[in-house]
Formats: structure tokens, sequence, C-alpha cells
């Protein structure tokens, strides 16, 4: 699909026509081209409308021809802007819906703009990394202002039509149909001559230098490690400084630069990463799906009540059902107390907070629940209370609910064979606090349906969760891995670190936070659990004994005041703790480890490579679809930080063959056993190739 050209009367429309969001493809941009040619040549054509089809107006670049030859084929969008200014009849954009990227900047380059209210106006191109590459940064100033074009390129977030109307960005706000309101301006500017162009504006800022110098301190302080955000500031300041045809090839220039930025990379592949996690190569996008009109929470602890909160911010009813009343009162009035923080901070209003606490019931009966679409386990980790849970399901849910898991590590499969139908039994592994974090881990079992795996990855979408689909093992894809991370944070303190010295290490690289930081976070008494179950399941694994240590000292983390760290009342920041710090050198001393001192980039190359190669096994098992899929795993459910991609695309950034040679290094070292190579990893960097 490309861009349809109609003659109605007097009056050329090219509607842009490339699903979903009329990306502008070499196709496209041909066709728009040609529109232009033949509106010339027919001298019954007095001016052009461009719009789009369907549900858009433009989203701007053609994500399917990213990082192709396509997306830099002529007509080039620089060119179809130039064809479009420089067009001798009015060209009239007739903007709806969404308008964004190169979509805007090609509305910039025609003479005149009309919009219906709602509309969505952004240059996002910063989320990857980049800025507008196609004039966005030296028109929209003329356009709307230095200082809104500065908001909107640096944040790149959208604004509505109706907040720009007073701009000369758009010359008029549609009342009513947007077509007959773009027909009937047309035809009165069809004689006007010259035609305007924006990029004929004069930018009126008096004092622009302390004006664009304070921003620059502003956005230099907020954009951490990327890059783009700063060049954006340029840009925009080449606007106002420079004359229009050297400010086009500065942009250019800048772009040019980002563009081959391994932060950019980083977030182009995370921007791709995300949509290609809902594709799975057997479970077609029309596979049929089963309706969800209400859900069911078993458990109205922490992690139960934030997963009831996704569902009824969407809009759907949920019933939480508990076993005591003290704990089902517990449970909803923390999620109604969670609300009302929202609604003080002034991100919910009265209306939302009324609905969303309306829509969640409390219940003791499971007959109560036996009517919901699907219904979610989320109660304590353990496979027999698992297994009484499930199979109370099992003899109440009605046929075709699906029923799920909240496990972080059960095995799925023995959770469905429980159960008399273990087609409808699925793994959705929520992250704390469920009602924030982005990640869903969807775990399919084997015998997982394809229409309940479709199904809760179109319900992930809902709930503005990313879904992730891991198969069965113990941990999935992310506490898999992490167990590694975490077993080498323990050693790392048995040979001479503290757990503050860790987690500075990672967060220095740009990690949320470090493993001591997130087990304080999470509750140390779980890992503890988890590690006892292993001592008999998985005897030949060898753990630092410091976590147990910790734990017999009863300093669980954040939830008891103390953990690997000491906290004050009221306080989440953490302190160092002497005590700790003390049971860490002792126990040293205790198994005759010699402490030395660890550089940082030691402790983040064997924490990150232990995930990496984890990860590789877990590739080549076939738990995980594709290195991608991993990546996003860790940056939206394990804080690693978005600037290096996830640990798959942060090793083939390093180099695989770097990873291998740093890990046949530690190999030498204490418990050198865990630095064995995985055969994938082994043979992708004999190779020179990469995971992603």
């Amino acid at each position: 699909m490309s861009a349809e050209y109609q003659v109605q009367g007097n009056l050329a429309v090219i509607s842009l026509n490339n699903p979903p969001v009329n990306g502008l493809g070499h196709a496209t941009r041909q066709a728009i081209v040609q529109g232009i040619s033949r509106a010339h040549e027919d001298a019954a054509v007095t001016a052009i409308i461009i719009t789009g089809a369907g549900r858009a107006f433009s989203g701007g670049a053609d994500i399917k021809e990213f990082n192709s030859p396509k997306a830099f084929a002529e007509p080039s969008l620089h060119t179809v802007i130039s064809v479009l200014e420089d067009a001798e009849k009015p060209v009239i954009a007739a903007i709806h819906s969404v308008c964004m990227g190169g979509g805007l900047e090609l509305a910039l380059g025609c003479h005149y703009r009309i919009a219906s209210p709602g509309a969505q106006i952004a240059l996002p191109e910063v989320k990857l990394g980049i800025l507008p590459g196609a004039g966005g940064t030296q028109r929209l100033p003329r356009a709307v202002g230095l200082e809104t074009a500065l908001n909107m390129i640096v944040s790149g977030n959208p604004v509505s039509s109706e907040k720009l109307a007073q701009t000369a960005l758009f010359n008029q706000i549609a009342e009513g149909d947007l077509m007959t309101a773009a027909t009937a301006f047309a035809n009165q500017v069809a004689a006007v001559r010259p035609l305007p162009k924006v990029r004929d504006i004069r930018i009126d800022y008096p004092n622009y230098e302390a004006f664009l110098q304070f921003s620059r301190n502003t956005v230099k302080a907020m954009s951490g490690p990327f890059p783009a955000p700063l060049a954006c500031v340029d840009a925009v300041a080449a606007a106002v400084s420079k004359k229009f045809d050297d400010g086009i090839q500065f942009e250019r220039e800048l772009f040019l630069k980002l563009v081959q930025t391994t932060e950019s990379k980083a977030l182009r592949h995370a921007f791709f990463a995300e949509r290609a996690a809902s594709k799975l190569p057997d479970v077609p996008d029309d596979t049929p799906v089963r309706t969800i009109k209400s859900v069911a929470v078993v458990g109205a602890g922490t992690m139960g009540g934030g997963i009831a909160m996704n569902f009824a911010n969407a809009g759907i009813p949920v019933r939480i059902l508990e076993m005591k009343q003290e704990a089902l009162d517990k449970g909803l009035a923390t999620i109604r107390k969670n609300y009302e923080n929202t609604l003080k901070k002034g991100k919910l209003t009265q209306e939302k907070f009324d609905q969303r606490v309306a829509l969640i019931s409390g219940t003791l009966d499971y007959q109560e629940i036996a009517q919901a679409d699907i219904v979610i386990e989320a109660v304590f980790e353990d496979m027999s209370v698992k297994q009484q849970v499930f199979q109370q399901l099992d003899a109440v849910m009605k046929p075709g609910a699906i029923l799920a898991s909240n496990t972080s590590t059960l095995d799925v499969d023995k959770i469905a064979a429980f159960t008399r139908r273990p087609q409808d039994v699925i793994g959705t592994h929520f992250f704390s606090p469920a009602n924030v974090m982005k990640l869903l881990e969807i775990v399919r079992g084997k015998q997982t349906a394809k229409d309940v795996l479709a199904t809760v990855l179109a319900l992930s979408k809902k709930i503005r969760k990313t879904g992730v689909v891991s198969g069965v093992c113990d941990g999935f894809i992310g506490n898999r891995m992490i167990e590694q991370y975490s077993r080498q944070a323990g050693y790392l303190l048995e040979e001479g670190c503290t757990p503050e010295q860790v987690d500075k290490a990672v967060e220095k690289l740009g990690f949320a936070m470090g493993p001591f930081r997130m087990g304080d976070l999470a509750g140390n008494d779980i890992g503890w659990y988890i590690r006892k179950r292993r001592y008999v399941e998985k005897p030949h694994i060898v753990y630092s004994k410091t976590a147990d240590l910790l734990c017999e000292m009863g300093r669980f983390g954040q939830k008891t005041g103390a953990g690997w760290y000491d906290y004050k009342p009221g306080d989440r920041k953490p302190y160092p703790s002497a005590v700790v710090n003390e049971m860490i050198v002792k126990h040293s001393a205790d198994i005759g480890v010699e402490r030395r001192k660890i550089s940082d980039q030691e402790i983040t190359e064997r924490l990150i490579y232990a995930l990496v190669n984890e990860a590789a096994y877990i590739l080549e098992e076939g738990i995980a679809n594709r290195a991608s899929d991993i990546d996003m795993v860790y940056l939206t459910g394990y804080g690693f930080p978005l600037h290096t991609g996830g640990p798959m695309f942060y090793a083939d950034t390093v180099g695989l063959s770097n990873v291998v040679r740093a890990m046949e290094k530690y190999a030498k070292g204490r418990h050198g056993e865990a630095w064995k190579p995985a055969p994938l990893l082994a043979k992708l960097a004999a190779e020179g190739k990469t995971f992603n």
C-alpha cells in the first residue's frame, strides 16, 4: 500500500494508505511525488489536499523499512518535502488522529495545515536516540515558537492539536467533518499567491542565547547517558542562529552522528524488541482469542492487590478471593490507599478513582469467582499451596476459563497437572509492584492452548504490560538468570566487596539498583526460601552463605527495617550496615578466603556476563524465542539500563569473543566451574557473530 490519488471536482486528494499508521515508506513517498506531478499536469486542479486513510494522518517513518536501503532511497523524505514546498498549486495537509515524526515534518512542508480536534502532534525521534532528520528541528520552531518547539522535540511527547491552535502550525482547527472543512479551506486559498512556506517564517525571540543556554543546562542534567536530547537543543538553536538551509545541513549532520551511537542503536533495538515479543512462530496473528470481560484473583496480598489494580485500571471488573475476612479487608484497604495516594498526587481524577475502586470487590467463596473469564492465582510460592488452589479452581471455574498462576519459579506443567484442563493453564508472572512494573512473563506450558496464549498476550497489551513468552523451567527467563547474577554477587562479598561497593558499581553503569538493594526491596526471605528448595533439588549448585547468615539475623530487607543495609523509619534510603559488613568479613575468614581489592570493572563483568551466559543456555533450550525477548525481560522487569539495550545487546556491543575471554579469566579464580561458556555463546563468539 502507498498513497491513493483522486480528483474531487477541482481538488486533487492524496490519501496516505499504508496501515496501520500510514508510515512513509518508499512506495508511499513515490506515490506522493507522483500525485503532486499529476495534480500539476491537470489544469482543472486548483489545489491539493494530503490526508491519511484509516486511523492516522501519518505516524512517520515506516518501521518495516528501518535499517534497510529503502529507508533512504529516493525520493527521500527530504525530497518529498521539497516537492511539496515548491509545488505551484497550494498543498493543504488535512490532519487527524496521529501526526508524528516524519508525518509532522511532511505536514510542515505543506503550504497550509488544517487539523481535527484531538489530533496527536509529536516529533518523538528522541525516544529512539535520534532527532528529527527531515527539517523538523528547523520548521517546528518557526511554526509554533522556540519554547514550544524545544519542549516538544526534547521530550518527544505528543501535544493535542487544540493546544497548538493559536500557532502558525495550523491555519484552522476543523469543526465537524475534516474533509468537508479541508475542501472549503482549499477553495478559499486556491488563488492565493505567493504560497506561504514555513521555512520563510522568522523566529522572533529576544535574548534567545540565554534561553538556549538555560535549556542546555537543564537538559544535560536530565538526559543521563543519552546524547540525543542535548543534540536536539543544538539543532533547535540552529533554527534561530543560522540561515534555513544551513540549519537543515546542521540537523542532518547531527542526525547521522546520532544514528551511529550505541545509545541510539540500543533504543531502536528495544523499540523493535518490544514489538517482536508478541510474535510467536506457531501462533499466527489471526489466532482467535477468548473474551475477557471479568477477572478473578486468588490472594489479596501485595501481589494479588497489585494484579487486581492492573485490570481495574483497564476498566475490567475484578473479584479477589481470600480465605479469611481479615486478610481480604487488609488487601482491599491497601488497594484503596494506593489509589488515594495517586489521587492526592493529582495523577488520578476523582471520577477515575471512584470507577477503579468500584471495579474491585472481594469474596471468601470460590463459587463467587466461578464465572470469571480468567482467574490468576497469587498465593504463597509453594507447590503444595498451588496444588490446593488449582484443584479448587478446576472444580468450580466455568468451562473455557483461563487458569493462570503468578508463580515466579515453579513448574507450570506440574501446576497444570493438578487440573483436568491443562490446555487452559498458563503462567502469568507479574513483577512487584505489579501495578507499576511493565513486564509480564507469560509462561507457556506443554499443553497450553494457542488461543489461551494469544488471549493472554492480547490482555497484556490491554493492561499496558510488555508480555514476553517463556517456556517452562525453574525460574523461567528472568529469575533463572538472576540466580547466576546473585550467586556472583555473593561470591564478590566473600572475596572482598561490601554490598555498597557491588551496588554502586552496577548503578554507575545505569542499573536502577544493584543486587543487594534489589534484595532488600523484594525481601531477602523470598530468596532464602528458594535457596532452601534448591539445596535439596540441586545440591551441586554452590551459593555464598552470606545471604543465609543475613536471613538468620532476621534482616529480610525494607519490610523489617534491616537487610543488607540499615533503614530508618519512614525512610527507604539504604544506609551501609556495620553489623552486616562485620558478618561478611568474619565469614570470609571462616571459609579461609583472603579478602582482596576488587575493581568496578570486575564487578560489572562478573554480574552481567553471568546473566549473559545463562541466557545463552535459555536460548539454546528454546525457553526464550529470541535474544531480544531476553533483553525485554531485563529492560522492563529488572532495571537493566535502557541505553545498553539489555544484557544480550550489551554483550553483542562488547563483542562475544571479549565476553568469552573475560569468562576464561574468571574461570581461573574461585568457583571457576560457573564460568564454562554455554555452547551457543562459545559458537557465536568463535564465528564472530552476535545474539541479535
